[in-house]
């Protein structure tokens, strides 16, 4: 690491970094885009924003960043609004839409034209483009650029101040594989240095491999909140075992000390009916046929995470309760 880059980082993790968004609610006139919406977003972690299309994530962000006002609630930034930040251009490192560039100007002088406003100097524009891997392409014209090329120059310039908190709409938009998996080192990279990195996208596989912790918001509301691990608790097989005897399938699930869990969707909640966690179909087959007791049913239901944040992003946005879901709680 060069003396510039030891110095601008040391001043760029100045702060805590902590992103806190409390009762936020955005009217558009008639139509409420974020619903009485609260979370907290950690430094020295990846959070993926998630939801689908339309879920209220963008007006979020740009609430966060002083871009639109909100109706009601807070967004702050290690305490402060946007605004309030000393140097916010600096502090905060965002892209929120597709970035613009002359497509006559050069990926360098791009970055050249853009580094006072974050005080940049021209060793911190050679030292971004090394770290989104555009060195090689620095002397080409943008209007050259395929999308992959134009995405990782605006995560170049969001870079340019060396800032404590990184906040990311859809990054991973024109991609390849490689690219994704470089963003996804990238970013673990900066999370690692202690910064705090926000990210959005619409699609949980995109970033399951990158986020530390999840947040889900549908239709303006928050669905769920957690981390990674947590949500792929929720979204961890169970098996669906049913008997006409329904004292003998309660006694021998004592007995086993199996762990219950919620039901899956669409199952009957019915006397005689249990879904078992961290159990193989083979070990309750075998168990209850030395116990005598007879099934009618015997199924792995596995929902996955991606059928888990489909579940969670189109029923009615109630939060879920993680002390119930995760323990295997009554239904």
């Amino acid at each position: 690491m060069s003396e510039s880059r030891t110095e601008s980082a040391s001043r760029a993790l100045n702060g805590d970094g902590v992103v806190e968004v409390r009762g936020l609610t955005k009217n558009f006139g008639q139509v409420r885009a974020v619903d009485d919406l609260s979370f907290t977003v950690q430094p020295g972690r990846v959070t993926g924003f998630l939801g689908p299309n339309g879920a209220g994530k963008t007006t979020t962000l740009r609430i966060l960043l002083g871009l639109v006002r909100a109706t009601s609630g807070t967004a702050t930034i290690s305490g402060r609004p946007y605004a309030a930040l000393p140097h916010p251009t600096r502090f905060v490192g965002a892209a929120l839409e597709a970035a613009s560039f002359h497509p006559g100007r050069t990926a360098r002088n791009h970055l050249l034209a853009l580094a006072p406003q974050a005080g940049a100097s021209a060793s911190r524009v050679d030292e971004v483009l090394e770290l989104v891997g555009l060195t090689d392409a620095a002397k080409r014209r943008v209007g050259g650029f395929s999308l992959g090329m134009r995405q990782r120059l605006g995560l170049a310039t969001t870079l340019l101040g060396d800032p404590r908190v990184l906040v990311l709409d859809e990054p991973a938009n024109g991609l390849d594989p490689e690219g994704i998996a470089w963003l996804r080192a990238l970013l673990r990279h900066l999370a690692r240095e202690g910064r705090t990195v926000l990210v959005s996208s619409h699609v949980l596989a995109e970033v399951q491999q990158t986020v530390d912790d999840v947040v889900i918001i549908s239709r303006g509301r928050l669905a769920h909140s957690s981390t990674l691990a947590e949500l792929a608790q929720l979204a961890a097989p169970v098996v669906v075992v049913a008997s006409p005897t329904a004292l003998g399938l309660e006694r021998l699930i004592a007995e086993r000390g199996w762990r219950r869990a919620h039901l899956p969707e669409g199952t009957t909640a019915a006397p005689g009916t249990a879904a078992l966690e961290q159990v193989t179909l083979a070990e309750v087959g075998a168990a209850a046929f030395a116990a005598g007791v007879e099934l009618h049913e015997l199924t792995l239901h596995n929902p996955g995470l991606e059928k888990l944040f489909l579940e969670l992003t189109t029923r009615p946005a109630h939060p879920v309760d993680l002390g119930t879901a995760v323990t295997g709680g009554a239904a």
